[in-house]
């Protein structure tokens, strides 16, 4: 099934619009997942990070670079998962371009030595949007009281 040129662009925007996500990668035979600010570039196909050369994140990306993303809104109850690979780059024109406030909470300056800039590349996404909270609940309890299916947002697989 081809994805639609919609849930494309709809992935995009809930990932742009939640900002945050979980980044897990493979260490050994295990997976770790750490908190991350995105940088959003649909444009570029791509989601940057600002991450520190000396996280273990950096080795085991360079080891294994496939990753994932999950982007996690529950009051609004929208979500995106996303699959693809990372690399790690020391680019410093990026990290300038990258550099906001939150990232001070980590460094000095953007000419911190030991900022690197982490490029996710996705493959495969997923996304659930729902109407929200409130309207979800409400949904499911006339659905139980009918004895149907609550109609509970948009849901799309979506190659990238």
């Amino acid at each position: 099934m081809a994805s639609t040129t919609h849930d494309i662009d709809r992935t995009w925007t809930l990932m742009k619009d939640i900002g945050f996500c979980m980044l897990s990668t493979r260490t050994g035979e295990d997976i770790r997942a750490r908190p991350m600010s995105a940088h959003v570039e649909p444009m570029e196909n791509a989601i940057y990070f600002l991450t520190d050369a000396r996280s273990a994140k950096d080795d085991e990306i360079e080891s294994r670079p496939n990753v994932g993303l999950a982007f996690s809104d529950p009051s609004g109850q929208k979500y995106v998962s996303l699959s693809g690979t990372a690399e790690v780059s020391n680019d410093r024109e990026l990290i300038r371009e990258l550099w906001s406030t939150p990232a001070k909470a980590w460094w000095d300056s953007p000419d911190d030595p030991e900022i690197r800039v982490l490029r996710v590349t996705p493959k495969f996404a997923e996304y659930w949007d729902s109407p929200g909270t409130m309207v979800s609940y409400i949904k499911m309890m006339a659905a139980a009281v009918t004895d149907t299916r609550p109609d509970m947002g948009d849901n799309a697989k979506v190659s990238l």
